[in-house]
Order: structure tokens, then sequence, then C-alpha cells
């Protein structure tokens, strides 16, 4: 029974049910980079406010990750992401049926959104997942369960693509709407786990919240994840968002940024399965260092290239390996170090971190843009931040604190 991967029904169910969440949730969020050019012509957004929204749906994303995986550690991750889709479908609305100009933009596109990707999007689903599996077997579950968002990385794009050509960006939001639904009933399957008294009582069961931040940020390795997930989030988010922008600069066509961020969903399939399986043999440290070191060379390689159908190919098959295999190896560290008590709070705040360097991604992409009429600086310093993310994550002590005295 030990050697199962899934020892339960209800862990198969919560499995299943985060990978709907995830396709959804991450799926969408995908697809706004593509939305640039009618946003600037039907509502007369710049540049710098598209990237400053997008900054601001990062940002409060990483804000309130941890504030919904509170919830979700007290009273089910369930509840938690179903609140998430009805603030996000809410957003959806407004940006759909106005008011959707000005400040309402902000607000809808990166304050409401924002704030559902907290609770839809990769940390509580994941955590929760996570909660299900042993620390043998836990890297793999939420690898799977990233691998998921996958799939709504190559479908979504492409679809929004076929979509606002056809029907309009109206009508496309107006679908949107209807994923939205079926991510809701699908919330309603993150079953929690069921709590063992027992061995909580053992471990961790007096322990309070305020007491499992504090324990993490005295822990240095707790610290460095914090500092080194900033770095994916401002990497990932440049991409998403100005990837569209980028190929239109070099001259490519209208289908190119559309093709490389599906291409970048297929090959993330690969890369999270492959880091999950990785992350129940290696160093998971390691493994984040090498990600980060490989990062900047595909960077740098497909911005100091000559720019072709060829190499933007190139890049999304690579860059897409590399996507979101940071999130099992970091999950995981957060979980073997602490515990599973808290592990939807404290993964919270280590993508807190990740959401800020998003903000950044997506703002300074866009401020850059305007200011010199190209994306380069951003390139340059998503470079700089993979070394610095390469070397901050060695000195990480991964074993299990003391008061966790059981295999978790």
């Amino acid at each position: 029974m030990e050697n199962k991967f899934i020892q339960n029904k209800t862990a198969l169910i919560a499995l299943t049910a985060a990978c709907c969440i995830i396709l959804v949730s991450m799926g969408l969020r995908q697809t706004f980079g593509l939305f640039f050019n009618v946003f600037e012509e039907a509502l007369s957004v710049s540049r710098t406010e598209f990237g400053l929204a997008i900054g601001i749906q990062m940002f409060m994303w990483g804000l309130t990750a941890p504030l919904f995986g509170l919830i979700a550690d007290k009273v089910g991750g369930n509840k938690a992401v179903f609140i998430g889709f009805i603030i996000f479908g809410v957003g959806i609305f407004f940006l759909y049926s106005g008011p959707n100009t000005g400040i309402y933009f902000q607000l809808s596109l990166g304050l409401l959104v924002g704030t559902a990707l907290g609770a839809t999007a990769m940390s509580v689903p994941v955590s929760e997942v996570g909660k299900h599996f042993s620390n043998e077997k836990r890297t793999l579950a939420t690898g799977i369960v990233t691998a998921s968002a996958s799939i709504g990385y190559f479908l979504t794009p492409l679809f929004t693509k076929y979509s606002l050509i056809e029907f309009g960006w109206q009508n496309t939001l107006l679908y949107y709407l209807y994923f939205i639904i079926f991510g809701l009933i699908a919330s309603l399957f993150l079953i929690p786990k069921p709590k063992n008294r027992e061995l909580n009582k053992t471990l961790d069961e007096e322990q309070t919240f305020k007491e499992a931040v504090k324990e993490a940020f005295s822990h240095k390795g707790y610290i460095l994840l914090v500092a080194g997930f900033f770095v994916c989030g401002f990497q990932i988010t440049l991409v998403a968002t100005h990837i569209p922008g980028y190929m239109q600069e070099k001259g490519l066509s209208d289908w190119s940024a559309p093709i490389i961020l599906a291409l970048i969903g297929f090959f993330n399939i690969i890369g999270t399965l492959g880091m999950g399986y990785l992350g129940t043999k290696y160093s998971k440290k390691i493994l984040l260092s090498i990600l980060y070191f490989s990062r900047a060379i595909v960077i740098a390689l497909f911005i100091f290239s000559p720019i072709s159908m060829f190499t933007s190919i190139l890049f999304g098959i690579f860059f897409g390996i590399l996507w979101l295999s940071t999130v099992p190896p970091t999950n995981g560290i957060v979980a073997q170090i602490f515990g599973t008590k808290y592990l939807s709070s404290l993964f919270g705040i280590v993508f807190f971190s990740h959401q800020i360097g998003s903000f950044f991604g997506a703002y300074l992409g866009g401020y850059f843009y305007d200011l010199y009429g190209s994306y380069d600086y951003a390139w340059y310093i998503s470079i700089a931040l993979s070394i610095f993310a390469t070397i901050v994550h060695l000195p990480i002590d991964e074993k299990r604190i003391d008061r966790l005295a059981k295999p978790i």
C-alpha cells in the first residue's frame, strides 16, 4: 500500500479536480497578451497601461495567494478555489461588458482577475494536492497538476487567436466565462485531505499560523526560496505578456506568438512531469539551479540569434520545458522542510515573491518598449536574474526541521 502512488480515492479525486482547475485558470491567464492589439484599438490602452494592468494582476495574484492559502489550510481548498472562480467571472464579465476603460480596465483585468488567480492558479490547487501524497511522491503529484496547465497553455492561445479573428474580442471573453463555469464545478471536487488526528497532534497540531510563518522566515533556506522564485515570475510573465509585441516588433507574422505560447504549453508537459520525477530522485535545490541556468542560456540564444520562425519555434520548445518546472521542486522543498499543515499558506508566501517578479516583468516590458521602442533591456535583466537564481538556491538546507520528528 505504501508503494502505491495514489493511496486512496480521495487523493485521486483531488488530483483530477486540481488538474481541471489549473487547466482553466492558467490557460486563460496565458492568453491576455494576445489581446494587446484589440485593447489598444477598442479601449485606447497604451503598452504601458496594458503592462501595468498585467503587473497589477500579477501583484494581486501574489498578494492574495497566501490569504487564499490560509483559507484552504483552515476550511479546505475547494472553498477557496470556488470563491476565486466567482471573482474571476466578475472580472471577465466587466472586461467584456463594461465599464472597461481607464481605471476600470485596471480594476477588471488587474485587480479582480489577479485576486481570482490567487485562489485558482497554482499555489492553492498544487499545495492541496501535495497534502494527499507522501514526501517521496509529492513532487511527482504536483508535477502532474502543474503539467495540466500545459494543456491549457497549448490549446487556449490557439483558440483565443482563432476566436479573436472570427468572433471578436468581446465574444472571446464571453467564451471565457463558460470555461470559468467549468472550473467552478471542478473546484467542488478539490476534497481536503482527511486529518490524521494522532499524527497531527504529535507533529504540529498545536502550531499556529503565526508561529509557522515565524518559523519559516527564521530558516535561511525559505528566504532563499522566496528570493529565487521572484526570478521565475519575472521571466514567465515577461514572455507571456510581451512575446506578441516582441514578435510584431521583429516583423514576424501575427500567428508567431500564439505558436510560441502553444509550444511552451505543450513542452511544459515534458518539463513539469520530468522535473516532478527527478525531484523524487535528486536534490531539489540542485535541480532548481540547473533549471535557472538553462533559462539564461535559452533566453540569450533567442535574443542574440537572428530572429526567424525557426529560432522562435526552438525558443518555444526549450523555454516550454523550463516554464513551470520550478513549481514541483519549490513546493516540494517547502513541504519537505516544514511539513504540510500550512503548506498552502507557506507556499503562497513564496509565490507572492514570484508575483512581485511578475509585476516587474509585465510592467518593465511595456515601459521599456514605450521609452526606447524595444524590449531588449527587459531581456537583459531577465538573463541577469537567471544567474542570480542559479547561485541563490545552492546554499538551501533541504533537511526537515527538528520539530518534525516523523516522516511526512
